[in-house]
């Protein structure tokens, strides 16, 4: 233990980056968001993330953008834990025989209205998974899905434009 400590002193600290170049992008795109969120339905956007059988490349990035680099919360997105809270399931992976009734009981348990966003190339068209035993198919498949964000994984960026692209699509306001 001791010589673990004494190598952390010699190294200083273990820290990340901060974002890159696109930080602006971002936090202009999570602030829309928020607003376009807000005129819709009067409060925060609340999300629901469901992993329906991913190699979790996609998780990492939706956890990035709910993290302490990009922290999108402060802009009126949550990420809530029941389906009952939610306004926008966010389902990634291709739909496994072992979650489709889980998939379509979390969707019949968020109440109206409701959106549901494919994230990841996995959950658009199976991906890699497409030709395996044990899924069922895409997403689209399983419950209607309103938007499909590409990528493998995509980048928090892209998972931010989308929402906006959704709100804008909700709101019936143009594009910036």
């Amino acid at each position: 233990m001791r010589t673990f400590l004494l190598d952390a002193l010699r190294k200083g600290k273990a820290t990340i980056a901060p974002p890159g170049p696109d930080a602006a992008a971002l936090e202009e795109a999570a602030r829309a968001l928020g607003e376009r969120a807000r005129q819709r339905l009067g409060r925060s956007l609340a999300i629901r993330e469901i992993d329906a059988g991913s190699c979790n490349g996609c998780e990492l990035e939706i956890h990035a953008v709910n993290n302490p680099v990009y922290d999108v919360e402060r802009f009126g997105l949550k990420f809530v834990a029941s389906p009952r809270h939610a306004d926008v399931l966010l389902v990634t992976g291709p739909v496994t025989q072992n979650m489709r009734v889980a998939l379509e009981r979390t969707y019949a348990a968020v109440p109206a209205p409701k959106w549901v966003i494919a994230v990841g190339d996995c959950a658009a068209g199976c991906g890699v998974f497409a030709q395996s035993y044990a899924t069922v198919g895409a997403v689209d498949s399983v419950v209607p899905v309103d938007l499909v964000i590409v990528g493998c994984p995509p980048k928090p960026i892209d998972l931010l434009k989308g929402l906006l692209s959704l709100m804008e699509k909700a709101t019936g306001a143009a594009k910036p």
